[in-house]
C-alpha cells in the first residue's frame, strides 16, 4: 500500500503541461526513475513510454536519475537508447547532475555511452567539470578529466574549475587534490576571476597554504 501511495504522490507531482499531454506510461517511466523501480522503467517502455519523454520541469527520466542516483534505471534507459545530453528546463543533464553529487559510478555509465563532458550546462553556464571541481569530488574529477574536458571554460560568475576549487572549496585535502588534478592536467593557473583576483591570490586571502604551494610550484601570479 504505501508503495501503491509513494507512485500516486510523484505521478502527481510529475503531472504538468509537458507530461498531461503525454500518454500515461510516460507519466509511470519519469516516476519510475524518481523512485527507482527499474522493473515499472522497463514495463513503462514496453507499455509504449518514450525513453525521452518530458515533466513539467522539462526533465527526461535520465536526468532524473542523474539527480536520483538510481544506477539500475539509468542502465534501463541507456539500454532504450535515451538521449544522453538531453537539458532540462534550467539547462542540467544526467553527467552534470551525477558530477555535482560525486556519483563516479553513475559519471562513468553516462561517459562510457557518450556523454559529452564539454557541454555547457546549468543556469551558471558552467560544465560538469566545474560542478565536481566545486565539491571537490577527486573521483569524478579524474573521470572527467580522461575525456578531455575544457579546462579553462570560464563560466558566467567568472571562475574557472580550478578557480571553483578555490573560491567554493574549503581548503582542505580534497579541495587541494582536485586543485593538484586540474594544474597536473595543464590547466591556467592564472585566469584571474572578473575582479582581476588571481586563483594564488584567493588561496593566499583564504589561508590555503597547501594550494598555494601548488600553484607557486605551477608558475601562478599573486
Amino acid at each position: 500500500m504505501a508503495r501503491v501511495l509513494a507512485y500516486l504522490l510523484v505521478l502527481l507531482a510529475l503531472t504538468g503541461p509537458a507530461a498531461a499531454q503525454s500518454p500515461s506510461a510516460n507519466r509511470e517511466l519519469l516516476a519510475a526513475a524518481e523512485l527507482g523501480d527499474a522493473e515499472a522503467a522497463r514495463r513503462a517502455l514496453a507499455g509504449g513510454a518514450d525513453v525521452n519523454a518530458r515533466d513539467r520541469r522539462q526533465r527526461t527520466a535520465l536526468i532524473i536519475t542523474g539527480e536520483t542516483g538510481h544506477i539500475a534505471v539509468t542502465r534501463v534507459l541507456i539500454a532504450a537508447r535515451a538521449e544522453v545530453n538531453a537539458l532540462d528546463d534550467r539547462r542540467y543533464d544526467a553527467l552534470t547532475q551525477a558530477a555535482a553529487r560525486g556519483d563516479h559510478a553513475l559519471v562513468e555509465l553516462l561517459l562510457g555511452v557518450g556523454a559529452d563532458v564539454r557541454l555547457t550546462t546549468s543556469p551558471y553556464d558552467g560544465t560538469a567539470l566545474i560542478a565536481a571541481a566545486h565539491h571537490g569530488h577527486v573521483e569524478v574529477i579524474a573521470l572527467l578529466l580522461a575525456r578531455n574536458p575544457n579546462l579553462d571554460h570560464v563560466n558566467n560568475l567568472g571562475w574557472t574549475a580550478l578557480m571553483e576549487a578555490i573560491v567554493l572549496g574549503d581548503g582542505g585535502p580534497r579541495h587541494t587534490e582536485t586543485l593538484r588534478r586540474l594544474v597536473a592536467a595543464g590547466a591556467n593557473v592564472n585566469i584571474a576571476d572578473r575582479a582581476g583576483v588571481t586563483p594564488l591570490a584567493h588561496a593566499l586571502r583564504r589561508g590555503y597554504d597547501a594550494m598555494a604551494t601548488l600553484l607557486e610550484a605551477a608558475g601562478a601570479k599573486p
